[in-house]
């Protein structure tokens, strides 16, 4: 019999509807019992498309004498992190401050008022590798919990006390200065890995934010180091497994530093920060082998993500049949005969083995530079790139026949602002019109049913638009309006970022602390108001609020825009300059806002025509 979850739309929440776990989504029913019965509230957090997730979920959610164990002790509640943010900001750093890390599936234990006392990820069916299983921690916190009360709330109070900063005001260090930037892009050049491209060593995720950050620094300061890190990176990861050299787009991360055991499950939002920066950096480098990939990734957002009314879905799963990248991997003899004569010079260009390179099969990767294959080869590079291509239509259309990786079809408001950004930046580095009817659709898409008279909403699944938006939300969306209307000069798209804008400073900012906030003033209260600024796996609500207010202030020349913005920025460049990996797009929007310099086609900032269309608004 279906649980509570089956009355949700998210496809993550739905996985977990037949477990024979009492599952409660998070909200007013599961607190209040957990209040009533004096029970402890076990939290999983997790997502579809989180390989883990799946795991955990076949080794004990769907266990029924494990499902036993939880039901006796515990109120057990499962959030979609992607729908909830705050909800997963706010216990991941209780998480990581207790034991060190993080990830997913999060499984934390709160009192009833939500107040989180322990915690860790996954936990196996058994005691394995120094990890206790499951059911021990299950047993050990009941016990502590009807036993040992007071150590119990001690340390809730003692995880209580992480929250205090997100409290406190923010502070301005003074204008931002050159020299900080300068010294900020020294430091990240010294994690700089130049083997392998990247920073730092395993595991790999793109630093597509701090790339973007380094061609920024290229176009104001003419550091041709900066174009040479961010062009050697970008190749570096779209020649490894970690790019499906098949049907176009990036995996998660790679497990390794060499950007060659991929995670297979595929992001909307990173594609749309690589869609945006590949477009930039094609600009910029005219490199044929960065339009080649823009142009694949840009196909397969198109093919593979969109949804009939145009909104982005948000993933594709790592699984497909039990097992994690089956989708993706190829035999020798299945290649063989898929290919015929064209075979050989394949499998030489994509590195293929007999003996395979993940779990006796193989990904398909670029293991030497196209011209120095193409001359071992005996071919020209066109004929080889002619050969390849070829191939690649051959060994996608076999591929589709194959069992498809789950995708989550819920549409994230943020996530399509950066995809929307994205595509229209692919499609004027293309000249490919069907992309920008592609984004024009999104945006319409985005103002039709994710945004409401400025207020813009969180997810939407199965014809339902639900949960009201974040800061990240509201900045995204405003952004993607503002890309629609400095490609279009439309003045609707203009006077829809500035209402979103205009919402966002109202909800979100808070004068006390001179910051914003990830959730809005009139959201569900929590256990704290949560305030992330680092620039994680997508840019923070805060540094893409500071980006929407400073090109509002360039449009509009408003200095309540720009003094936000300024201040934002003055608060936080600090320590940007500290912990440059964590501030990406903070440190781009800085760049932006310290020049007006463009090189060759590459020019991120407002034209003269959208600028000259808002001075005739006026």
């Amino acid at each position: 019999m279906p649980n509570r979850l089956a009355a949700e739309t998210s496809p993550y929440l739905q996985q977990h509807a037949d477990n024979p776990v009492d599952w409660y989504p998070w909200g007013p029913e599961a607190l209040a019992r957990a209040k009533a019965e004096d029970k402890p509230i076990l939290l999983s957090i997790g997502y579809a498309a989180c390989h883990w997730c799946h795991v955990m979920a076949h080794e004990s959610f769907e266990d029924p004498s494990t499902a036993e164990v939880m039901n006796a002790h515990f109120v057990n509640v499962k959030v979609d992190r992607e729908e909830r943010p705050d909800l997963d900001s706010i216990y991941m750093q209780a998480v990581q401050a207790m034991t060190g890390h993080g990830g997913w599936p999060m499984t934390v234990f709160l009192t009833p008022d939500g107040v989180p006392f322990y915690g860790g990820t996954y936990y196996p069916p058994t005691d394995r590798h120094g990890i206790p299983s499951f059911t021990r921690v299950l047993r050990a916190i009941a016990d502590s919990y009807a036993n040992r009360r007071d150590s119990i709330l001690a340390s809730a109070a003692s995880v209580r006390s992480i929250y205090v900063p997100a409290e406190s005001a923010a502070t301005s260090q003074g204008p931002v200065t050159a020299d900080q930037v300068e010294l900020t892009y020294h430091r990240l050049m010294q994690q700089y890995d130049a083997e392998h491209g990247g920073f730092g060593g395993a595991p790999k995720f793109p630093p597509t934010m701090t790339l973007d950050f380094l061609l920024r620094h290229w176009a104001r300061t003419g550091a041709t180091k900066a174009l040479e890190v961010a062009t050697h990176t970008f190749r570096a990861m779209a020649r490894g497994r970690i790019y499906d050299q098949v049907g176009g787009g990036f995996a998660r991360y790679a497990v390794d530093a060499r950007w060659l055991v991929p995670h297979f499950e595929k992001m909307l939002y990173d594609n749309a920060l690589l869609l945006r920066f590949g477009a930039h950096l094609y600009q910029a480098t005219k490199d044929e082998e960065v339009r080649r990939v823009l142009d694949e990734t840009a196909t397969w957002l198109a093919r593979e993500m969109t949804a009939p009314a145009g909104g982005f879905y948000a993933s594709f799963d790592a699984d497909s049949e039990g097992h994690e990248g089956a989708f993706y991997v190829w035999d020798v003899a299945e290649l063989d005969a898929l290919l015929g004569d064209d075979a050989r010079v394949v499998k030489s260009y994509y590195g293929v083995t007999t003996s395979g390179n993940f779990e006796g099969r193989n990904i398909l990767f670029v293991p030497t530079d196209p011209l120095t294959a193409a001359a071992r080869l005996g071919m020209t590079p066109e004929t080889l790139r002619a050969t390849v291509d070829r191939a690649r239509r051959v060994l996608y259309e076999a591929r589709a026949k194959r069992v498809w990786p789950g995708r989550d079809e819920k549409i994230i408001a943020a996530w399509n602002g950066l995809a929307l950004r994205g595509v229209l930046e692919a499609a004027a580095a293309l000249g490919r019109d069907d992309l920008a009817e592609l984004g024009a659709r999104n945006a319409s898409f985005l103002a039709s049913t994710m945004e409401r008279d400025g207020h813009v909403m969180r997810s939407h699944m199965g014809g339902e638009t639900r949960i009201p938006g974040f800061l990240d939300d509201h900045a995204a969306v405003g952004l993607g309006y503002l890309a629609m209307f400095e490609r279009s000069v439309d003045p609707v798209w203009f006077h829809r970022a500035r209402r979103v804008a205009d919402v966002m400073l109202d909800q979100f900012w808070d004068d006390a602390t001179g910051a914003f906030y990830d959730t809005a003033r009139d959201a569900e209260p929590l256990i704290t108001r949560p305030r992330d600024v680092t620039d994680n796996a997508i840019p923070s609500g805060t540094s893409l609020a500071a980006e929407l207010l400073a090109r509002m202030a360039d449009y509009t020349n408003e200095e309540r825009y720009r003094e936000r913005a300024r201040f934002v920025l003055e608060s936080l460049v600090p320590a940007a300059t500290q912990y440059a990996g964590a501030f990406g797009h903070l440190l781009g929007v800085v760049e932006y806002t310290m020049t007006t310099t463009c090189h060759g086609d590459y020019c991120d900032m407002p034209s003269p025509a959208a600028l000259d269309r808002v001075k005739a608004l006026t």
